[in-house]
C-alpha cells in the first residue's frame, strides 16, 4: 500500500530516485516490472505491473469507435512504459512524458495505494489550491459519510 506525498529531483538525465522506504515495496509489488504512463490530469502514474494489467485490459475492452474510450485508450495505453528500477534505486522517465506532465527539476511522488501519481512541482501546487478551495464542496457523494 503506497501512501504519502514527497518531493523529490529529477536528474540531468530524467532519472527519478525512488526513495527508499518505497523502493522495496514497490521492487517487490513488482518483481521488478513496473508500468509508467500518462493521466488526464497530466501526471504520470506508477504501477508494478501486476496491478496495472487489469486496468490495461479493461481500458483496452472498451470499444475503439467510441471518441472518449479511444482517447483514453491513446492516453494510457498509448504512453505505457515497461520501466524497472536500475541498481541505485532510480527510474527513467522518457522525455515524451517528461513532456507531458511538465516534469522539470522538482516533482511530487504521490502513493495513491496501489500506485504512485508523479506530479510536477507546479501542477501539483495547483492541485493543492483546488482541494482547498473546495469549502463544502469537499467531499463527493460516494464519501460523504467519511470521518477522519
Amino acid at each position: 500500500m503506497f501512501q504519502g506525498a514527497t518531493a523529490l529531483s529529477l536528474d540531468a538525465k530524467g532519472r527519478l530516485a525512488i526513495p527508499a522506504r518505497h523502493r522495496e515495496a514497490l521492487v517487490a509489488a513488482s518483481a521488478g516490472h513496473l508500468v509508467l504512463t500518462a493521466h488526464p490530469h497530466r501526471c504520470l502514474l506508477l504501477y508494478p505491473e501486476a496491478a496495472w494489467l487489469p486496468i490495461r485490459d479493461k481500458v483496452l475492452a472498451a470499444s475503439s469507435l467510441n471518441p472518449q474510450s479511444a482517447a483514453i485508450k491513446r492516453l494510457l495505453v498509448g504512453n505505457a512504459r515497461e520501466e524497472s528500477v536500475d541498481s541505485v534505486g532510480r527510474l527513467l522517465v522518457a522525455p515524451e512524458l517528461r513532456q507531458f506532465a511538465l516534469l522539470e527539476k522538482q516533482v511530487w511522488l504521490v502513493g495513491q495505494g496501489s500506485h504512485f501519481e508523479i506530479w510536477s512541482d507546479a501542477n501539483w501546487q495547483k492541485q493543492l489550491e483546488i482541494f482547498t478551495g473546495m469549502g463544502d464542496q469537499l467531499l463527493p457523494p460516494d464519501l460523504e459519510g467519511l470521518a477522519l
